[in-house]
């Protein structure tokens, strides 16, 4: 235990120093995350969490859906404004509609500054417009890059249907979640609470490869771990 705690210290140290913030600390196992966004992905995403322990805030445009969908959940959950959602989280969860991205990112730079921030956006040409359009060109982790600067971002959740989501702790670790980051201890994190939530994560590359998590990609659907780590070897 001392052994441990001494490599967290330098490892914080390490962070520190750099200018990086150090790993969110989990109490107990628990970890308070932050919702911006309760959707289909938001709402069965975070309802896992909380399942697992966690406490999360809900947010949207909507708070009386978010108190209810809190209310619930019962303990672990409650419900605020997406900015008290992302002061709240240490890690924060950011699923909207990718034309609003552009706007939650300028809204809440100052409280998503160095935080892990797990990007679930997708962009689509007919719903998003030109910021959809441009997205895709630009590639959609490179493009969510940008739009939340200073952020610590992990691409997941972004290539398996919001409808079984909420499903997969009943069989842990039987289909991978392809993730894509540039930031090695950010995926640390996400990948504990995406194995939390019944998934096996699966780094196919740093943020240029977020492209590929998408519908209608070769890496859309549920595959096992082994399956997206063979598909994700031969995408460029």
């Amino acid at each position: 235990m001392k052994q441990r705690r001494r490599e967290f210290l330098v490892i914080a140290g390490a962070a520190i120093a750099a200018g990086v913030a150090p790993l969110p600390v989990l109490a107990h196992g628990k970890m308070k995350i932050g919702i911006v966004g309760s959707g289909n992905v938001g709402s069965n995403i975070g309802a896992s969490w909380v399942r697992a322990g966690h406490e999360v805030m809900f947010s949207s445009r909507d708070i009386e859906h978010d108190k209810a969908l809190a209310e619930k959940l019962g303990a672990g959950a409650r419900a605020g404004s997406p900015r008290e959602a992302a002061a709240f989280g240490e890690v924060v969860m950011i699923s909207v509609p990718y034309h609003a991205l552009p706007s939650v990112g300028k809204d809440l730079a100052d409280v998503l500054k160095g935080k892990i921030v797990i990007d679930t956006n997708n962009p689509f040409t007919h719903r998003d417009g030109q910021t959809g359009k441009w997205a895709l060109e630009e590639g959609a982790g490179l493009a969510s890059k940008q739009l939340l600067p200073g952020t610590r971002l992990v691409r997941a959740f972004n290539a398996i249907p919001a409808a079984r989501m909420g499903t997969a702790y009943q069989e842990p670790g039987r289909i991978g979640m392809p993730i894509a980051s540039d930031d090695p201890q950010a995926v640390e994190a996400v990948s504990q609470l995406i194995r939390e939530v019944g998934y096996e994560p699966v780094l196919i590359g740093g943020l240029e490869k977020g492209k590929y998590l998408m519908p209608g990609t070769p890496l859309a659907g549920e595959r096992g771990a082994e399956e997206i780590r063979k598909i994700a070897a031969g995408l460029n």
